[in-house]
This record gives C-alpha cells, sequence and structure tokens, in this order.
C-alpha cells in the first residue's frame, strides 16, 4: 500500500499536490500553485516520497526531508478515508520527531495535525504568499 515515489508516478503524484493545494488553500489564488508546479515536480523526483497505492492506483502521498514533513496530500475523492493518517503514522515509523508548517487558515489541516499528536510551537509568515502560519511539532513518547 505505501511505497517510495518512482519516476512513472511523477504525473499522478503532481496532479495530487495542485488539485489539493487549489482546493485547501483557496484563500491563495490558484495561479501560485499553478506557477510553481513545474519546480515542484522536478523536486518531488529528488525527495523523499512515499505514495499510498490501492489497486495500483496512486490515492496519496508524504513527502519528508530529514524531520520536516514538505506536506501531506490525498487525492480529492480520497479524502477522510484515512490516508492521511496512515501516511503520517509511516513517517512516525521512520522518525522520533516530526515538524511541519500549516497555513492558520488550514483549519482542517490544524483539526487534523492536533489529532495526529502536533502541537502549536509558533506563528510565523510564510513570505512567498504573505499568509500566516504555524509550526508544528510531533515527538515520539
Amino acid at each position: 500500500m505505501i511505497r517510495e515515489l518512482q519516476r512513472n508516478d511523477i504525473n499522478k503524484v503532481a496532479d495530487i499536490w495542485l488539485d489539493t493545494n487549489i482546493k485547501a488553500h483557496d484563500f491563495i489564488p490558484a495561479q501560485y500553485w499553478k506557477s510553481n508546479f513545474k519546480s515542484v515536480k522536478e523536486a518531488l523526483l529528488q525527495a523523499e516520497v512515499y505514495v499510498y497505492a490501492y489497486d495500483t492506483e496512486i490515492q496519496g502521498f508524504i513527502g519528508i526531508n530529514d524531520e520536516y514533513v514538505e506536506g501531506i496530500f490525498v487525492s480529492g475523492e480520497m479524502q477522510s478515508q484515512g490516508i492521511g493518517k496512515i501516511l503520517l503514522n509511516y513517517a512516525k515509523d521512520k522518525r522520533n520527531k516530526l515538524f511541519l508548517n500549516v497555513y492558520q487558515k488550514n483549519v482542517r489541516a490544524i483539526s487534523f495535525y492536533q489529532r495526529e499528536g502536533f502541537e502549536i510551537q509558533h506563528s510565523g509568515l510564510d513570505e512567498a504568499t504573505g499568509e500566516k502560519e504555524y509550526v508544528m511539532t510531533w515527538q515520539q513518547k
């Protein structure tokens, strides 16, 4: 079900990244995500990415950089089915500590991370979008 990203996964993974960002961050113009699409697609191929596949169809993925969670993305039709939790637990099994940034306006994501044991450490500003964000951390107990 969970495996490392393979080169031929990239189009599906990048599409999930774009669709999810546009829907989850309706307070940021869609053009921002579209303009970053190509560079993110290239970065994903260089990153530590794990995909969740069901019947060979990729439904979501998580990107990790050391202890930093770059993001968890689940295809629209499969959200709220436990895939994000499965991906996050996979990352927790690999690390003793994780941290991430989340937009303050993304209340749904903040609630998800808090349910999964993350705590808000401090707030800041995403320079690229001008949006306020939180840094949240999780520590193995």
